[in-house]
């Protein structure tokens, strides 16, 4: 973990989210306040595995990859807020969306930044606002939930 308590390099964050290569979407957390809020990074590289098909000649992150860099950055602040570190017994999934909207292509070479924002926490349930921006250009938004996995 960095110095800093409100920043997580990507030690830290390999601990807080059970994703692994290739579907590891962020790869730096800036600040996080328990409970309330996140900003995260992710650097968009052209050696990406969905590039080559999403398009060959003018390569686009897929709406759907940035919907799933944005969850699990609604997934760290989860596990960060309930102070929990998954394992086999302990996981939050993300289990709804609403409101996404794309307003600009992510291309390789891309730094996003990745916010979310707690809006509810409910019987176990997280809802968040969240959205990834390019600098102030905001990229692409949703109103994502998450929930603890249920007992099978």
């Amino acid at each position: 973990m960095m110095t800093d308590s409100t920043q997580l390099d990507i030690q830290a964050i390999l601990r807080y989210l059970p994703h692994r290569y290739p579907f590891l979407l962020v790869d730096r957390v800036l600040e996080w306040h328990s409970g309330k809020n996140i900003r995260a990074l992710k650097n968009v590289t052209y050696n990406e595995p969905y590039f080559p098909g999403h398009f060959p000649g003018r390569p686009v992150m897929p709406g759907v990859i940035i919907i799933e860099a944005l969850a699990q950055t609604a997934g760290i602040l989860t596990f960060l807020s309930a102070n929990v570190i998954p394992d086999a017994e302990t996981r939050f999934y993300f289990v709804g969306i609403d409101k996404a909207r794309f307003r600009k292509p992510v291309e390789p070479g891309d730094q996003l930044v990745l916010t979310a924002q707690v809006e509810r926490y409910l019987k176990g349930i997280w809802r968040f606002s969240t959205a990834a921006l390019m600098g102030d250009i905001e990229v692409a938004h949703a109103e994502i939930m998450v929930a603890p996995e249920t007992a099978k």
